[in-house]
């Protein structure tokens, strides 16, 4: 029980990474802060702030729902306070909250734009501004975000622009705030897929059915979360992770069981060769 009485600050933990993240720390007995816009359930995407901190609630947790949009700095501040005031502070934020765009320049519409780079790039770097006084007080504090490795050969950046280069600020901050805070102890680690992982945002904005079949669940990045958590945060740091790499360094190589279709074909993610 590594994580029984700590508490997690996750972004867009009403779905999807963020939930499964959320439901594999309650069950060591953590305090989970769901952190969210989602009150009311939208049927095509499923899940609602209220219905995961029930869930983490029957984990074995202790699930506390707040509205957030992470746009909005003063909603940010709020989330934070009610964490602290709640849970007496917070041990481990879980940047997970993003908007994603697959569309090349000409396509990509200026709301839409906006939109990416205010919830990836400055919606991470304000929660995470106001959660460091907190998690300085922590005993082994960690930041996990959820943005790729960096590559800045250019086939990885031409077909989408706009939301590459926001996922690429994304990992330029866990490796600056790596050293930023290395003298506090605070780790800062980037999480990502080998594969397409099964989200109603695979659904719904990438491949439908047939790539959420050639994906893997969720659960994947939970257990790689778990992993590097609870590792020593003045040791493991500075690290833009990915899923199959930190599983192999936690003894786990059979994969299989993550997959939507065991044995059958995956897709690779965007930024992954």
């Amino acid at each position: 029980m590594k994580f029984k009485g700590k508490t997690a600050f996750i972004t867009g933990a009403s779905r999807g990474i963020g939930e499964a993240i959320a439901l594999r720390l309650a069950k060591e007995g953590a305090n989970i802060v769901i952190v969210a816009k989602s009150e009311k359930e939208d049927q095509r995407l499923g899940g609602t702030i209220h219905s995961v901190a029930l869930k983490v609630n029957e984990a074995g947790g202790k699930g506390l729902a707040v509205k957030c949009d992470i746009r909005d700095e003063e909603q940010i501040l709020s989330a934070v306070q009610q964490a602290v005031t709640i849970f007496g502070g917070i041990d481990i934020l879980v940047n997970n909250a993003s908007a994603i765009s697959l569309s090349n320049t000409e396509q990509t519409e200026t709301k839409r734009f906006d939109l990416v780079h205010d919830i990836n790039v400055r919606g991470t770097f304000l929660v995470t501004k106001h959660c460091v006084p907190f998690l300085r007080k922590a005993e082994n504090p960690h930041i996990l975000t959820l943005s790729p490795p960096i590559d800045i050969d250019p086939k990885w950046i031409a077909p989408y622009v706009g939301y590459t280069i926001s996922k690429f600020s994304m990992s330029m901050m866990t490796l600056g705030w790596a050293l930023e805070y290395k003298n506090y102890g605070i780790a800062a680690n980037s999480l990502w897929p080998v594969t397409t992982i099964a989200t109603s945002a695979v659904k719904n904005l990438l491949g439908g059915d047939m790539l959420m079949n050639r994906s893997r669940k969720p659960e994947i990045l939970a257990d790689c979360a778990h992993y590097i958590l609870q590792q020593s945060s003045k040791e493991c740091t500075g690290n833009l992770f990915l899923d199959e790499d930190v599983l192999k360094a936690a003894g786990i190589t059979d994969l299989d069981h993550y997959a939507v279709n065991p044995g059958g074909p995956l897709q690779k993610d965007l930024y992954v060769s």
